[in-house]
């Protein structure tokens, strides 16, 4: 099994998809890319802001309109943000060329993870867990849908995903077929 052309990590706010996705394109040797980020280097403006001035709507259109654009390029892992899966016509950008990965992590870690970060415009109400676990309602039937791989993220270093995801994505290497043995002698 070779490489995929592209690996793209879906999951909710607070799941890891930057710093694993940044690590993960280290290990494979890939151009790691976060849409949101390009967004908003094109922009010239933060998330928050796009969402103030042009609504979440707004948002989304740019985000096809990114995803469209980053569907074309080889040997990257790219970033999504989270609501990425909400617009039907973006699985088909997910997707092509892709290994989708859904890094799936608890209500609990997403609360940890972004109870201080000000720059998720979805979260600045009363109640931010509320929000993540509606959110998470929605979306996880739809991370599930389209992931070809599902990793799960709570207690676990970034590091020890992203050596768990190349095993999974390319499970051709030595590492892993070590672990395969060692996985068979703890199943006998």
């Amino acid at each position: 099994m070779s490489l995929p052309k592209r690996v793209v990590l879906v999951g909710p706010m607070g799941a890891g998809k930057s710093t694993i996705g940044r690590m993960l394109a280290r290990e494979l040797g890939y151009k790691f890319l976060d849409s949101d980020r390009i967004i908003e280097e094109r922009c010239g403006a933060n998330i928050p802001w796009i969402f103030d001035v042009e609504g979440e709507e707004g948002f989304r259109q740019r985000e096809t309109a990114m995803l469209d654009e980053l569907s074309t390029e080889h040997e990257t892992v790219l970033a999504t943000g989270g609501g990425a899966v909400m617009r039907s016509e973006n699985h088909a950008l997910l997707k092509k060329h892709s290994v989708v990965v859904y890094l799936r992590t608890s209500i609990d870690q997403q609360v940890e993870r972004t109870r201080k970060d000000r720059n998720r415009p979805l979260l600045q109400n009363d109640d931010p867990e509320g929000v993540l676990r509606r959110l998470f309602a929605v979306r996880d039937p739809l991370y599930t849908e389209l992931a070809d791989i599902i990793m799960h993220t709570d207690r676990k270093s970034p590091r020890l995903v992203v050596r768990q995801l190349v095993n999974r994505i390319n499970p051709k290497t030595p590492r892993h077929q070590r672990q395969v043995r060692k996985e068979g002698r703890n199943h006998v």
